[in-house]
């Protein structure tokens, strides 16, 4: 039998019909007789149904004898956090994300902050939930566990204080939960901070927290212009992404963050290993063999990025959907560790945020990702390739198709979810041809859709 909230990476689910208390408090049980762990880290985000959810994990792993470390209102990458330290044996962060408001979900990891998901134990977990009819009996038993002070320190030790330089820095929450660490981080750094939606409420009154999405970019754009800051962040939810934004306001592709993080980390770590995901890879591969690095592609992923980073034990992992993975953070996504160390870089060249990514975004010119409703996907990828097989150049198949041509090239993906395929193109140099593909590609998808 299988539950509709358990996903490929997590779960996420609608409340109460698909994820309730019932079901975390199983999830509980299941997750301490998988893993037999003696401490697990639970954190929430801002959502009315996030503390309820929470409390019934904590009694499914009290009636196992496992001790529930309660963290309280953080982001996702506190859990990880938590798990990483001595003596704390895994972490479940119950948050929906950027999802709409009626859902709830949860992410989990195992000590270390190594991932459940998928084949690591989630299938696993969901038969043990599925084939349970226990229900929650009594009150959770909860330690208050305080880690962002300590948090804190990791992440300003990625920094030279030395090379900082006061800048102003809008900073958008969206009523998530990244607003109380913007906070602790202040008194630490010479920047102003100019805050914009910044106080956590799950009745999320701008809207659900997701500036993956064009209309959720004008509040900090706006706010960028009308304070003249040198630059703005946007989160999603759990800020486990981060969206920049240059002095003009102009948002940025997380493709060209991913170029502009991997040259920071090889700078400090000369000749290591930098993963990328397959959707757009050119100016990647490039910053990095410049910077005499090593190029890895793996599968789009938290899960399958994080598993090619400790294999090949690479320093820095990006994708352009603004996940950005650190090996010194155990290999998984931070959403706070990108600005901090794009501000700083800004602080050492002394140049705004639109020069440092201008030159890649000349170089190779990107779509963004597009994303059109098809009948069948299998089908429509195996037209496209037939379309285009010819003139190839290069045909990959490590996640949906790439095909790659002199001066341009594409990838097209399957939603593991829905019934969507997502479109990225981009070119050498020549934003005409970008643009003209990108519209031969859409018609060629739409007339089989």
């Amino acid at each position: 039998m299988t539950l509709p909230c358990f996903k490929a990476y997590d779960l996420r689910g609608k409340v109460p019909s698909e994820l309730n208390a019932d079901l975390a408090y199983r999830l509980g049980l299941a997750y301490a007789r998988k893993f037999h762990p003696r401490r697990v880290a639970l954190g929430m985000d801002v959502r009315h149904s996030s503390r309820t959810l929470l409390e019934a994990l904590a009694l499914g792993l009290n009636r196992c004898g496992v001790e529930a470390l309660d963290l309280g209102l953080c982001g996702t990458e506190e859990v990880y956090f938590a798990a990483f330290q001595d003596g704390i044996d895994g972490g479940i962060m119950v948050t929906a994300s950027h999802n709409p408001i009626g859902y709830n979900g949860m992410k989990l990891v195992r000590a270390g902050a190594v991932p459940v998901s998928g084949d690591s134990g989630l299938r696993e977990l969901e038969a043990l939930v599925a084939g349970s009819a226990e229900t929650p009996d009594g009150s959770a038993a909860l330690v208050p566990c305080e880690l962002r002070a300590a948090y804190v320190r990791h992440l300003l030790g990625y920094l030279q204080p030395q090379a900082l330089k006061p800048l102003t820095i809008v900073v958008n929450a969206g009523n998530g939960c990244a607003g109380p660490v913007i906070d602790a981080l202040e008194p630490h750094l010479p920047f102003r901070f100019v805050k914009v939606h910044h106080e956590p409420d799950g009745d999320f009154p701008h809207g659900i927290p997701n500036p993956l999405l064009p209309e959720n970019r004008a509040a900090t754009a706006q706010a960028v212009r009308e304070h003249q800051a040198d630059f703005g962040v946007a989160w999603d939810g759990d800020f486990d992404r981060c969206f920049l934004f240059d002095e003009r306001g102009a948002f940025i592709e997380g493709y060209y963050i991913v170029g502009l993080l991997a040259d920071v980390m090889l700078r400090r770590r000369p000749g290591a290993k930098i993963v990328h995901d397959p959707r757009l890879t050119w100016n990647t591969i490039e910053t990095v063999r410049a910077r005499g690095g090593i190029p890895i592609q793996c599968k789009t992923g938290h899960a399958f990025i994080k598993e090619r980073m400790r294999a090949e034990d690479a320093v820095y992992g990006g994708e352009m959907s603004a996940h950005h993975y650190f090996r010194e953070f155990a290999y998984c996504d931070s959403g706070m560790l990108p600005w901090l160390l794009v501000a700083q870089l800004m602080c050492e060249r002394g140049q705004p945020l639109s020069a440092l990514v201008g030159e890649s975004q000349r170089r190779f010119p990107a779509s963004g990702e597009i994303n059109r409703t098809v009948r069948d996907i299998s089908q429509t990828l195996a037209g496209v390739e037939q379309h285009y097989i010819d003139d190839a150049r290069a045909v990959d198949h490590t996640d949906g198709l790439s095909m790659e041509f002199s001066h341009w090239r594409f990838n097209l993906r399957g939603s593991n979810t829905e019934p969507v395929l997502r479109l990225n193109v981009e070119s050498r140099g020549d934003r005409p041809l970008m643009e003209a593909k990108t519209r031969e590609l859409l018609r060629l998808i739409e007339a089989q859709a």
